[in-house]
């Protein structure tokens, strides 16, 4: 996911928008060295579980194991830690294990899946795992993508527009694709207020563009943070990993049951009924101030600290 020292470009976008004084921006300075110290480095790389599942919930297994003229479906996983699976003990607890045997199970057909992502991706850097998929299209990519945008020094707008590009080009490839839209980073607890609700406002605003962007140009958006923050704001326990920053396997199972209805839909094959229209904007985000009254008030009170001990 994101690179918490760079949490500090995010809040140069908020004090252009709201006007931090230097008071302010010293306290979430030290807010972002704060929860860097907490959450750490990644303690392990994600696991690997490539290769074909099989309806059964089983995999990977050889091909040479499938009954003659079987052909499995291909998927491919594209994108950052959260695609990669990050967070997890075992194989079988990787959100594109998950989504590749859910799949085999739907359709009653083999799953061969193959992970691109990697820990840290931007949508700057996704091009270069489509480049990667290109050669041999897969009938359908999953891309989950855009909390490490914070680290790009890129606008809202341009990081959309750079994952819509990448979009395109699959989609004209004749892939299916299914984006997870960024996550709301207010959820994490070891990102201390204000902080907190500057990563917050900056996320959600990202996945409301990356969702237009997706739409646009030929994909399915899933939006993430309006269908899963409230649980990881409800069980932070239950949904995180230890380092309280990744999803655990709890968080990926949430993530994976939302994303299988529409990985379906996008292949024509999802038979449970029409899904749901997603929301714009969740309950939790709505609940939340905007930034800019954060930062204001923030500013207020330091000045009249300052004033007062002036």
């Amino acid at each position: 996911m994101i690179a918490l020292r760079a949490l500090r470009l995010a809040m140069l976008a908020a004090g252009t928008a709201g006007g931090l004084s230097g008071a302010a921006w010293g306290l979430l300075n030290g807010q972002s060295r704060y929860a860097r110290r907490v959450i750490g480095p990644p303690a392990n790389m994600p696991l690997r579980a490539d290769g074909i599942h099989l309806p059964e919930g089983v995999g990977p297994v050889p091909r040479s194991e499938l009954p003659e003229g079987t052909q499995p479906l291909d998927l491919a996983v594209l994108g950052d830690s959260a695609a990669a699976g990050l967070g997890v003990n075992f194989p079988d607890e990787l959100l594109g294990v998950l989504i590749a045997r859910g799949l085999a199970a739907e359709l009653d057909r083999p799953v061969s899946l193959r992970t691109h992502a990697i820990v840290g991706t931007t949508s700057q850097e996704l091009h270069a795992q489509v480049d990667a998929l290109l050669p041999l299209p897969p009938q359908l990519a999953l891309v989950i993508i855009g909390a490490n945008d914070v680290t790009s020094r890129l606008s809202v707008a341009t990081c959309a527009e750079m994952l819509g590009a990448e979009v395109r080009r699959l989609a004209e490839a004749g892939v299916a694709v299914v984006v997870g839209t960024c996550p709301d980073l207010g959820s994490i607890r070891p990102i201390p207020q204000p902080l907190r609700s500057v990563a917050s406002s900056w996320s959600l605003a990202l996945g409301r563009a990356q969702r237009r962007e997706v739409e646009a140009n030929g994909g399915h958006a899933v939006p993430l943070a309006d269908l899963l923050s409230p649980e990881f704001l409800a069980r932070p326990a239950e949904f995180f990993s230890p380092d309280r920053f990744h999803p655990s396997a709890a968080g990926y199972q949430a993530a994976a049951e939302i994303l299988l209805p529409a990985v379906c839909a996008a292949l024509g094959e999802w038979t449970g009924g029409p899904l749901p229209t997603a929301p714009t904007r969740s309950a939790a985000a709505e609940a939340r101030r905007p930034t800019s009254r954060i930062v204001a008030r923030l500013n207020r009170r330091l000045r009249s600290r300052a004033d007062v001990e002036s």
